[in-house]
């Protein structure tokens, strides 16, 4: 077992060349391949997705892409693509691509939220928790306990220097990663008492507003060899007055529409439809005040993402209930309350408090990615209590959609735009 943990450490040699050069027509762009000198070690990635994947990071070095004269993002204008080693004040070893690309993700996300101190906790490329607040520490504490279970190992990502009582929340917890635009006084020295936490100073975290709007080359590759090349997502959804009222028509031509949102609903929409940019389709999100209550990602239909997204609230909810008292797992005190009577009836008492909350489900906001086909996941997502939604409408059965809404006054708001990430 000892010999199979070292494939985790171990830095697999790359063959990627020092530069890679791509030609868009008349222009071309000019990458650099990273490396870092760690441990008197200078290397470039540990590995891929994979301990046995070579693999390479490459900065936009040189290069103007003008295509259908926009604007598109530049060299020097790099995040963690421009990582260095006074960058990675604790970095342990050389970075892996899971590790690079989880930062990333989160900077995607943190581009449409600069307004509030804002933190992210992410896993896998998908957000386990976020929110904003007044405070760093409170939107921190926030987006953990919003998935207690799903942060175990992750990458927190914030948008503001990190303070003391924020860094002491991240030292009670096991993380891999925490990147933030600075550091006060002292914190760092907190942050070092996790021997295994990466810690990455990336000032242009605190800059992210120069980023928003602006798209950069997006590229696919194809297990044959092929590429697909796009502009990356851009998401126009940045105010209140972006939002489409939701109406619609049947066959007979009867309109319909919902009532008018609150502010409140608005602010939770604009708040989820920034996250959504970061959460692989098909994604559901419901959010409060904030905050996100559960986040399902990766469906192949949009009812069972729904049913599945409001599972996972549930059992995050016990779990968050059961962790507070015990410092114990919900999975834990499953097993206890196998064998002990009392800790079972305190398990059966959780879940019933659980089912009566509906998961803290109640009052929540949800956000789909893409459009309801049908009312179905409308109908399920009613009956927890949620107050509005927001969607990319578009549907031939928008009018069912909106008919559903008013039947348990839910408010509703098209984005008129989707936000699928594959």
């Amino acid at each position: 077992m000892s010999d199979l943990k070292k494939m985790y450490n171990q830095i697999v040699p790359d063959a990627f060349p020092s530069t890679l050069k791509i030609s868009l027509g008349d222009t071309e762009l000019t990458y650099k391949k990273r490396t870092w000198n760690i441990d008197g070690e200078t290397r470039g990635l540990r590995y891929g997705e994979n301990p046995d994947q070579p693999a390479a990071l490459y900065a936009l070095a040189d290069g103007i892409c003008t295509l259908d004269d926009k604007k598109w993002r530049q060299a020097g204008q790099g995040i963690v693509s421009l990582l260095t080693e006074e960058q990675m004040i604790q970095a342990g070893k050389h970075p892996g691509k899971t590790n690079i690309t989880d930062v990333d993700n989160a900077a995607n996300i943190l581009q449409y939220l600069t307004k509030r101190p804002t933190a992210t906790i992410l896993k896998h490329n998908n957000p386990c928790g976020a929110a904003w607040a007044d405070s760093l520490e409170t939107a921190m504490q926030s987006a953990f306990w919003a998935d207690r279970i799903a942060a175990f190992g992750g990458a927190v990502v914030v948008n503001r220097p990190l303070d003391k009582a924020t860094a002491e929340f991240i030292a009670t917890q096991y993380f891999e990663v925490i990147a933030a635009p600075d550091f006060e006084e002292g914190v760092v020295d907190i942050l070092k008492s996790r021997k295994n936490l990466r810690i990455l100073k990336l000032p242009q975290l605190g800059r992210l507003e120069e980023y928003c709007g602006t798209p950069f080359l997006d590229i696919k590759s194809l297990m044959d060899g092929g590429l697909v090349v796009q502009q990356s997502f851009v998401n126009r959804i940045r105010t209140a007055q972006d939002f489409i009222p939701a109406t619609a028509m049947d066959k007979e031509g009867k309109s319909y529409a919902t009532r008018t949102p609150t502010q409140e609903e608005i602010d939770d929409l604009l708040f989820a439809w920034a996250v959504e940019a970061g959460i692989s389709s098909n994604s559901i999100i419901f959010v409060k005040d904030g905050v996100t209550v559960g986040v399902g990602t990766g469906e192949q239909d949009r009812v069972g993402c729904v049913e599945l997204t409001i599972h996972k609230t549930y059992t995050k909810y016990a779990d968050s209930i059961i962790y507070k008292r015990h410092q114990k797992s919900l999975y834990e005190w499953q097993l206890l309350a196998l064998t002990d009577p009392k800790v079972k009836e305190e398990l059966d008492d959780i879940m019933s408090m659980t089912t009566e909350a509906k998961g803290g489900l109640i009052g929540t906001r949800m956000v789909s990615d893409g459009f309801f086909p049908f009312r179905d996941g409308v109908d399920i997502a009613a009956a927890q209590g949620i107050s509005a939604i927001a969607q990319p409408g578009g549907s031939l059965r928008d009018f069912e959609i909106i008919n559903a809404c008013n039947e348990k006054n839910i408010s509703m708001l098209f984005t008129g735009q989707r936000s699928f990430k594959h």
